[in-house]
């Protein structure tokens, strides 16, 4: 299976409606009117444009532009460690050694989850994103957020970090549970 496509093809699922959209107009200039209008999903536009040789696995640019006109810093960011390393490794296959602290705060962290996640740097559109994704559970709120800070912060995502923070809000005992 061609890496590029699994990336773009990843790249599509996590598209909302109004980014399609924007993608679309953004494409205007491409992509003609009648073709466009029957796009319905991030695939079939990755597709046209594939076809059309405007984006390739080697051949990045206009995709960069996109992602970087529609605000996904974190897609942006997968896509240029596709180019680097030639294949993106899914975060999600990596060996998670936060498990155990992000167990112990989602156990315990409640309505003021937010205030933790600005302590750790995580910006309000993640936050409204993740908040959009899950609106009615709070605990998986919390746990997307401190996955997304995970993600954010790669090697550099510390429990210690999640400690300060911790202790920066007054969640004293929940820190102290999370250094046990």
């Amino acid at each position: 299976m061609d890496p590029f496509f699994t990336l773009l093809h990843s790249f599509s699922s996590s598209l909302s409606d109004n980014e399609l959209s924007s993608l679309k107009f953004l494409c205007r200039g491409k992509i003609g009117k009648r073709k466009l209008e029957a796009v319905r999903s991030g695939s079939e536009l990755f597709t046209i444009l594939l076809e059309q040789q405007v984006i390739t696995s080697d051949k990045v640019a206009f995709l960069e532009g996109l992602l970087k006109s529609i605000k996904r810093e974190d897609l942006l960011s997968q896509l240029k460690q596709f180019v680097e390393e030639g294949e993106v490794n899914d975060p999600d296959d990596e060996p998670d050694v936060h498990e155990k602290p992000i167990e112990v705060i989602c156990e315990n962290v409640g309505r003021d989850w937010k205030m933790l996640i600005r302590k750790l740097g995580l910006s309000e559109v993640k936050m409204d994103r993740i908040l959009a994704a899950n609106p009615f559970n709070l605990r998986e709120q919390l746990f997307q957020s401190l996955r997304e800070w995970q993600k954010w912060k790669g090697k550099d995502a510390k429990v210690a970090d999640l400690i300060k923070a911790l202790r920066d809000c007054n969640m004293n005992l929940v820190a102290d549970r999370v250094e046990q």
